[in-house]
């Protein structure tokens, strides 16, 4: 068949071929081997395995896309196993003198395989500092100075490749996340109740929540003031950013008024003497709410029905209306389902892809369609879940009973499914009351382990490729 086919020929038909098909037809001769090797093969089979996978992840590096196919492939492999010492290297990192409120990825989550890449964290402390980690070398990267009160929140942005924090008094400040440097501060009237980070397409903004249910947008890096709402007066609220950046979704803290759904063009360029652009969603008795986040802006909600006694999980599209004078907030409800009568109302919720809602309700962690299809339930852990982390491949949960519990996501007929895959153990319940937090990123898992003299370490859980365990096994 080889005489017979020219280059264009075997390129036509060698696109119908699985990656391990070409890796055979690659050992047949040399013209089968550079035809088989052709970028747009192997491109092909990335994007159709990996749907959020993009040619900016193979170009900024030195990889190949059969390199990085294959590269992940491998990546995919170990984080499914999860066998320790073989697939993954767990270190404990320990500095903080006290708890760690937030731990959040300042390295771009990508997979990029050019032997550049690591993870790396921050956290901010009640012992008064923010720290920056390198989890594929166990190593602490920077410490800040001693700030005057505790750190109570922070969040990050990895383009810019900068760290925000808030302390207790409620004064902001922007760190530089290779030096450790502050470069700019701001300080809010109340101590803060939320801080989200959003990377609008007209620029990085800030969004603040003080605990009198004020709501401040302020510009990155610089925190100056572009806008100041009261939002729920006397409430503190929570905050959620759209997607695509172009919604912000405010929640009154124990409380029984309205969510609330803004515009954020009208946050980021208030018009004098005008409120911003915003519609109260028609519920109350709001407990728990999520974007979904393969859509621009889906909003799933969980709260109480009209009579106050059944919980419902509610999915809208809020859209902005454009007239010649104004821009007006119009919000189409698209699903609703009641929760089961035997279900606690969850206290964590993530959404998945655009359909799929996950919730977890004490120790249990359950999976629905925003139809209401119950998917998949799990109940892995022995104690309650403190944390949920989901990505495209995987979902991972923390609990008090010190472990961490990873999920991987598989194609579905119609769904995603997920599958359970292993636990991650922290260290001995003798000197530790469990996972507080978790995170993850392509290479990574981490997590806050609560230490019972009122302090916290952080335990990573780093996965290898054969060409770095050969290498640490060399040295």
């Amino acid at each position: 068949m080889g005489p017979s086919l020219g280059v264009h020929e075997l390129l036509h038909v060698f696109s119908f071929l699985e990656a391990r098909d070409l890796l055979r037809a690659a050992q047949v001769d040399k013209v089968w081997n550079e035809v088989s090797g052709t970028k747009e093969l192997w491109r092909q089979l990335c994007l159709r395995r990996w749907s959020s996978c993009k040619d900016s992840q193979v170009t900024r590096g030195t990889q190949t896309w059969k390199q990085y196919y294959l590269c992940r492939s491998e990546l995919d492999f170990r984080v499914e196993s999860g066998r320790p010492e073989k697939d993954f290297v767990c270190k404990a990192l320990a500095g903080h003198k006290g708890e760690i409120a937030k731990l959040a990825y300042i390295s771009p989550n990508e997979y990029c395989f050019d032997r550049r890449e690591k993870s790396v964290v921050c956290t901010a402390s009640s012992d008064g500092t923010v720290r920056a980690w390198n989890l594929h070398a166990g190593m602490e990267i920077w410490s800040s100075p001693l700030q005057p009160d505790a750190l109570v929140n922070l969040v990050t942005y990895p383009q810019l490749q900068l760290v925000v924090t808030v302390d207790a008094q409620g004064l902001i400040k922007v760190w530089e996340a290779e030096s450790g440097r502050e470069s700019a501060s701001f300080c809010l009237p109340t101590h803060s109740s939320a801080l989200e980070a959003s990377d609008h397409p007209e620029g990085p903004f800030l969004l603040a929540a003080c605990a009198d249910g004020t709501l401040y947008t302020l510009t990155v890096p610089g925190l100056q003031v572009l806008s100041r709402v009261s939002v729920f007066p006397n409430h503190p609220a929570s905050l959620l950013c759209s997607p695509d950046c172009q919604w912000v979704f405010t929640l009154a803290q124990d409380s029984d008024l309205s969510p609330k759904v803004f515009h954020s063009h009208s946050l980021l360029c208030p018009l004098e003497d005008e409120p911003p652009v915003s519609t109260a969603l028609p519920i109350g008795l709001t407990s728990k709410a999520c974007w979904a986040p393969d859509e621009p802006a889906r909003l799933v909600v969980v709260h109480r029905d009209d009579s106050g006694v059944q919980w419902v999980v509610t999915t809208y599209e809020p859209g902005a209306k454009k007239s010649r004078d104004a821009v007006s907030v119009l919000v189409q409800q698209i699903a609703s389902f009641n929760l089961p009568d035997t279900m606690m109302p969850p206290h964590l919720m993530k959404g998945h892809g655009s359909q799929v809602v996950l919730l977890v309700s004490g120790s249990e962690l359950v999976l629905f369609t925003i139809h209401g299809l119950r998917l998949a339930a799990f109940q892995d852990h022995q104690r309650p879940i403190t944390s949920l982390c989901v990505d495209q491949s995987r979902v991972v949960t923390s609990s008090f009973d010190l472990s961490l519990r990873v999920y991987m996501w598989k194609k579905g007929n119609k769904f995603p499914v997920l599958k359970s895959c292993y636990h991650l153990l922290g260290g001995s319940h003798r000197w530790a009351s469990g996972f507080t937090q978790v995170d993850s990123d392509s290479m990574s898992i981490v997590g806050v382990e609560a230490r019972s003299a009122g302090t916290s370490i952080l335990r990573s859980y780093y996965f290898q490729l054969r060409r770095d365990l050969d290498k640490e096994q060399e040295t």
